[in-house]
């Protein structure tokens, strides 16, 4: 399976961005990650392929919304009152299960400015 990220760029804190990530294959399992500058990666939103199921990392609760379009095998991240702190390079992922990503695509960077 390989996934293609699009939809980063430069925004003014509370400013939008809707990332998207375009699979080549179905799996059970879509997720967005993203690594800050000198900090490790981390779970921002995830959504099964069937049933719809979504979680979010609390800090993007209410301003973050994960979605997808089965024909389009394409799932979205829209972000919505964006922080400084959401600055990061963001990172789609697919998998079987949950909490277990096999394939992960390109980086977009997305940067907040205050």
């Amino acid at each position: 399976v390989q996934l293609q990220a699009f939809g980063g760029g430069e925004v003014q804190a509370g400013g939008s961005l809707r990332l998207s990530c375009a699979a080549s294959g179905g799996t059970y399992i879509m997720g967005w990650f993203r690594q800050a500058a000198g900090k490790e990666r981390e779970f921002v939103a995830s959504i099964t392929w069937s049933g719809g199921t979504t979680e979010y990392v609390d800090s993007v609760k209410g301003r973050f919304t994960i979605s997808k379009d089965n024909n389009k095998n394409t799932v979205y991240l829209q972000m919505n009152g964006l922080k400084p702190e959401d600055t990061a390079v963001y990172y789609c992922a697919a998998g079987w299960k949950r909490f277990n990503y096999d394939y992960w695509g390109q980086g977009t960077e997305v940067t907040v400015s205050s």
